[in-house]
C-alpha cells in the first residue's frame, strides 16, 4: 500500500478522535494532514496534466474549505461553502474530460440523483427559512446541484468504456461518500442534530476523498 494511503487514513482515524474527545490541537494537524496526503500522493502518481490535474485542483480547494470551517463551522460555512463548491466543479470537470455520450443509463442515473436530492435540499432548505437564514438559501441550492453533478459525474464511469472497472467502482463509492457527508453536514446544522453527527460527516468525508482519488489514480496510472 501507498505510504500516502496510510498516511491520509491514518490522518482520518485521528481526525474522528479529535471531534469525538474534542482535542482541537489534533485536528488542527489531522485534518488538513489527509488532504495535504492525498494531495502528494496523486502529485506523485500521475502528475498534474489533464484531468489529474482537475483533481488536484479539487484537493486545495477541499483543503482550504476543511481549514476555513475547522476553524468556526458558524462564522465562515459560508466561505467554506463556496471553496467546496470550487472543489466540487473542479471534480465535474476532471470527470468529464474528455465529455462522455448521451446513454439511457445516464439519464436514468440523473432522474434518480435529480429527484433523490432535490427532497432532501427541499427539506434543507424549509429549515433554513425557518431559522431566519434566508442569505445562505440560495448558495446551499447552488451547492445542491453541483455535488449532484458531480456524484452522477462519477458514477457514469461504471458504463464508460475506457474506464478500468475498480477505478470506476472507487471514484463511484467515493463521490457517494462525499454526498452522504454534505447532507449529514447540511442536516446536523439546519434540520435536526444527529448523534455523533460530526464524527459521521467527517468520517463518510475523508472516506469519500480516500477513495475517489484513490480511484483516480488507479485510472490514469494505467
Amino acid at each position: 500500500m501507498n505510504i500516502f494511503v496510510v498516511i491520509a487514513l491514518t490522518f482520518a482515524a485521528l481526525e474522528a478522535l479529535a471531534l469525538q474527545k474534542n482535542w482541537f490541537k489534533l485536528e488542527v494537524v489531522a485534518k488538513p494532514g489527509v488532504m495535504l496526503a492525498l494531495f502528494l500522493w496523486l502529485w506523485t502518481s500521475v502528475g498534474s496534466d489533464g484531468a489529474p490535474g482537475w483533481f488536484a485542483l479539487g484537493i486545495i480547494f477541499s483543503l482550504l474549505g476543511d481549514i476555513l470551517l475547522m476553524l468556526s463551522i458558524d462564522r465562515f460555512f459560508l466561505a467554506g461553502l463556496v471553496t467546496f463548491l470550487i472543489a466540487h466543479i473542479a471534480y465535474v470537470v476532471g470527470f468529464n474530460l474528455p465529455m462522455p455520450e448521451v446513454s439511457a443509463w445516464g439519464m436514468i442515473l440523473a432522474v434518480i440523483i435529480g429527484i433523490s436530492g432535490a427532497r432532501v435540499i427541499r427539506r434543507i432548505l424549509a429549515s433554513v427559512i425557518a431559522r431566519g437564514q434566508s442569505r445562505v438559501r440560495i448558495p446551499i441550492a447552488v451547492y445542491g446541484v453541483v455535488i449532484s453533478l458531480m456524484l452522477l459525474s462519477a458514477m457514469l464511469k461504471l458504463t464508460d468504456v475506457t474506464w478500468d472497472a475498480g477505478a470506476a467502482l472507487l471514484v463511484s463509492a467515493g463521490a457517494f461518500l462525499f454526498y452522504l457527508s454534505d447532507i449529514i453536514l447540511a442536516w446536523n446544522k439546519f434540520v435536526a442534530p444527529i448523534t455523533n453527527g460530526r464524527i459521521y460527516n467527517i468520517a463518510a468525508y475523508h472516506l469519500g476523498q480516500i477513495a475517489l482519488i484513490a480511484g483516480v489514480i488507479v485510472q490514469y496510472s494505467k
